[in-house]
């Protein structure tokens, strides 16, 4: 790989180019908040090598979503289920806007 092609990663939202010490520092949490947030499913980070995680910055901005609703005072778990919730129901209703700009109408059922 070329330094040209390894620097481009760096533009990518999904390429792992954090430590979860860095990660960590960059929201202003702990590694055991990334841990919790992880076990409840909310991201997955990609494993190094040696088998250290490492985090997107993707990955990163759902976390500090999560951070917000845990420094409000919601559970860590219950935090992760309500941004999942939330990205769910903005897709259904993205697919829904395409649908409709198609031509179709929704279905009772997939309406959001």
């Amino acid at each position: 790989m070329t330094a040209d092609e390894s620097l481009g990663r760096l533009d990518d939202d999904d390429y792992p180019a954090y430590t979860m010490g860095r990660a960590a520092e960059l929201l202003g949490t702990t590694p055991g908040f990334l841990r919790a947030i992880g076990e409840a499913r909310l991201i997955t980070p990609l494993r190094s090598e040696g088998g250290h995680r490492r985090y997107s910055r993707y990955q990163l901005r759902i976390a500090a979503r999560a951070r917000e609703h845990v420094d409000r005072g919601t559970p860590i778990e219950a935090a992760c289920r309500i941004i999942i919730l939330e990205d769910q129901l903005e897709e259904a209703r993205r697919i829904n806007a395409e649908y409709r700009r198609a031509g179709g109408s929704p279905s009772p059922s997939a309406a959001a």
